[in-house]
């Protein structure tokens, strides 16, 4: 799948498709932001003051397909949602950080209680908040945002999705990373 055409930051360089097949042979967590990733960034109110967010049964989808390749993923989010809860044990996520206001201050957490390296993690995220995050993942990782994303963090990312957020974005990630590591699996001499 070719990376969509977006002005890129200096520091974060293309990759050769041989460094995008070896980083992701050694993903084994997508973390992911929730607004503006898993949701298209709005929120519903009832009269009641009930919160509701939309969440891409697509997405879902991308979730199990990477646990079937070994693939964890993890929600790492500024928000303490309920119906993000509720959606990380729909899709029985082993990871979910919530109220993180500052993402990158709390990434080792995040490897620490995941069990893995800042090599075997990819990221997607969409807003100003998730930059820390992607600065320190895009390093060793693989990085990833959403069609509409903030374009500073389109500049960061490895890939920025067709999809926009909550239509399909994280799905169109997940399938990326599987698709970067078909090659190493059918050559294991690659």
């Amino acid at each position: 799948m070719a990376t969509p055409t977006l002005p890129r930051a200096a520091d974060t360089p293309r990759l050769s498709p041989a460094e995008l097949e070896r980083r992701a042979a050694a993903i084994r967590l997508v973390l992911t932001d929730n607004d503006g990733v898993l949701t298209d960034a709005g929120v519903y109110y009832s009269a009641r003051g009930e919160e509701m967010k939309r969440f891409s049964i697509r997405d879902g989808m991308g979730v199990e397909r990477l646990r079937d390749a070994g693939i964890e993923t993890a929600i790492i989010t500024g928000e303490a949602s309920g119906s993000v809860e509720r959606r990380s044990e729909k899709l029985k996520l082993p990871g979910l950080f919530l109220g993180i206001k500052d993402k990158a201050a709390h990434l080792d957490a995040v490897l620490a209680q995941m069990a893995v390296s800042i090599a075997q993690i990819a990221f997607i995220g969409d807003d100003v908040n998730d930059l820390g995050v992607l600065a320190r993942v895009g390093a060793e990782g693989l990085t990833g945002a959403p069609a509409d994303a903030m374009l500073e963090v389109a500049r960061k990312a490895h890939l920025v999705t067709h999809a926009r957020g909550g239509h399909g974005a994280f799905r169109e990630f997940a399938e990326w990373i599987l698709a970067l590591r078909a090659p190493s699996s059918k050559n294991p001499e690659a």
